[in-house]
């Protein structure tokens, strides 16, 4: 596989999934941590990893393992900056939107995640003005039931517009606001 050439260093944001009680990645989390990483190695420079969200029905926070994840696959700290606040995907883009403007992050950014995930991440990102570019998505596991891989899909139905209606609704109140 070719890599791809970028003009700076990209940002890889990586969408949190869910953590078993014994606080191990779930496969779903793994699957996307390693689709973040095998892309990033496709780059001619070597990216930052954006590992977002909080602690979910069972800790610790999914940006840390995803965080360790990526550090026990090579990937050195100083190229990692989890983000471990979210508690859903909205409030990652909000926060991993804010993180880029803090460190000023100039480069190509990317979003990892599901393939059912991919276009609300992406469509919040871009309208929260991070002109974000899709990772291929991992592969789910054939193994998964018809219903299960559509049960997903359909929770994305009323999500997608919940999650517009709310992010606009930010920006029009941040729009009215003095500056800060």
């Amino acid at each position: 596989m070719t890599g791809v050439v970028v003009t700076g260093p990209a940002a890889i944001i990586v969408f949190g999934a869910g953590v078993r009680p014994d606080g191990s990645p779930t496969p779903t989390l793994s699957r996307r941590v390693e689709a973040a990483r095998l892309f990033g190695e496709r780059l001619s420079v070597p990216p930052l990893y954006l590992p977002t969200g909080g602690v979910g029905r069972h800790g610790p926070a999914e940006a840390a393992v995803m965080a360790a994840a990526l550090r026990e696959a090579g990937v050195p700290d100083a190229r990692i900056l989890p983000e471990d606040t979210a508690r859903n995907t909205l409030a990652s883009v909000f926060a991993c939107q804010a993180m880029l403007r803090r460190i000023r992050h100039g480069g190509p950014v990317w979003a990892a995640t599901s393939a059912y995930h991919l276009p609300r991440c992406l469509l919040l990102l871009r309208l929260a003005g991070v002109p974000a570019r899709a990772v291929p998505p991992p592969q789910a596991p054939a193994a998964h039931r018809f219903w299960r891989r559509w049960h997903w899909r359909l929770r994305e139905v009323p999500a997608v517009p919940l999650d517009v209606l709310l992010l606009l609704g930010r920006r029009t109140i941040d729009s009215l606001l003095p500056e800060r």
